[in-house]
């Protein structure tokens, strides 16, 4: 039986926890939270002897070390700019790391390709540091390499993402509510993004190279633009077969534009009536914590089929036995397509928001038995039958469109 410590109570910790608690693997959870009253509240509504809270500032590497002593795995579900601080007590407490976003240094890194930072020290510790093990980068990672899998030679990787609003609300005029953490969702609007091109990355403005895609129905034709992820930088890296070219778009979000454009991503703070303030302080005071999400969510709600579809599409190029072929693959970023679907997740798991929370949990269980690398890796580098095995297993089987056409 397994010990899971997870750092981070928020939309992505909430539905971790969650989860756990009803795994036969795990024998105990520790969540914790700067904000320990958060951290109580996720408690409460979990219910479960397994779970047990604390305060934690991920700031300070000794807290977390102290706290992650005897853990088999942390699951970072908090902010990047504590990555570097949590992988380090990782290692320096013998656990296994997973997370499913990063910023720097490992940005820079990848981008420069340099050593991963604490690559050596986990390998010699007989660990794996697993990033981008959530839904994207995440599940795209790991069907990037299933389809990777088949060819003798992969030329290029096209992430799309989808969006299509299919039951309108009665909100006339609607509020930004991002479905996970604001600051960084915010920040992957402004900031410019990554492609690689003919064997080099290569930076992109925001909100540049907008197009419009055909999504399979119910989506269709839809305006998307190179937008800040991890998938272009870790790719290339390794997946190898030669690879060219790999980009990720994003649907246009007309409110987060305004209000990148607005200035409200700046930390530079601004002059308000003799008081100084960063603008994207303003924001996260006002926007709604998605943790309230899984708080409040209950079994009639999770009845209820989402009023939007949001897809994730792979289109992959490349050759196998001397013949160029495309696959394309799709699936619901959600991992429930009905309302029976969604209620299902939730009397499984006390929840239906599982979209990164689960397959961060398969990539910690992959790490704990052994079936991952070790060292720094990126979740392209699981093997994706026994990824998909263990979703199986737990009873949410990841599915997906697959077509192939030469």
């Amino acid at each position: 039986m397994k010990k899971v410590l997870i750092i981070g109570a928020g939309g992505q910790g909430g539905p971790c926890a969650s989860i756990l608690a009803r795994d036969k693997d795990t024998s105990g959870i520790i969540l914790v939270d700067i904000d320990i009253d958060l951290a109580n509240r996720v408690k409460d509504k979990i219910k479960s002897d397994k779970l047990v809270v604390a305060k934690v500032n991920a700031a300070e590497v000794e807290e977390l070390e102290r706290v992650a002593k005897g853990m088999d795995v942390i699951i970072n579900l908090t902010l990047c700019q504590f990555n570097a601080n949590i992988m380090k007590a990782a290692v320096g407490s013998g656990a296994h790391y997973v997370d499913s976003a990063f910023g720097n240094p490992l940005w820079s890194q990848f981008l420069e390709n340099q050593p991963l930072e604490l690559d050596d020290e986990f390998k010699k510790a007989g660990l794996t540091a697993l990033v981008c093990s959530g839904g994207s980068a995440g599940i795209t990672n790991v069907l990037t390499r299933y389809v990777c899998d088949k060819l003798d030679r992969v030329e290029a990787i096209h992430i799309r993402v989808g969006h299509k609003v299919i039951k309108e609300t009665e909100d006339v005029v609607k509020t930004w509510q991002p479905t996970w953490c604001p600051e960084i969702a915010l920040g992957d609007y402004a900031h410019e993004s990554t492609a690689f091109e003919d064997g080099k990355y290569r930076k992109c403005p925001p909100f540049s190279g907008c197009e419009e895609y055909n999504f399979p129905d119910p989506v269709g034709p839809l305006l998307v633009y190179h937008h800040s992820h991890e998938e272009p930088l870790t790719m290339p890296r390794f997946i190898g077969k030669g690879l060219k070219y790999v980009d990720f778009k994003y649907p246009i979000d007309p409110i987060a534009g305004s209000l990148v454009k607005m200035g409200f991503a700046s930390h530079e703070p601004i002059d308000v009536k003799g008081a100084k303030v960063a603008p994207i302080d303003v924001l996260m005071k006002l926007i709604q914590p998605p943790v309230d999400t899984f708080l409040t969510e209950n079994e009639k709600e999770a009845g209820i089929v989402p009023d939007s579809v949001h897809p994730y599409l792979l289109e992959i190029s490349g050759e196998s036995k001397g013949k160029n072929v495309t696959y394309k693959l799709w699936w619901s970023s959600y991992l429930f397509d009905t309302a029976e679907e969604k209620l299902h997740l939730y009397r499984k798991f006390g929840t239906s928001k599982v979209g990164v929370a689960l397959p961060a949990i398969v990539g910690a269980k992959m790490c704990m038995e052994g079936s991952a690398e070790k060292g720094v890796i990126s979740s392209e580098c699981l093997d994706p039958t026994k990824f998909m095995g263990i979703m199986a297993a737990m009873d949410s089987p990841l599915k997906f469109h697959e077509l192939c056409s030469d």
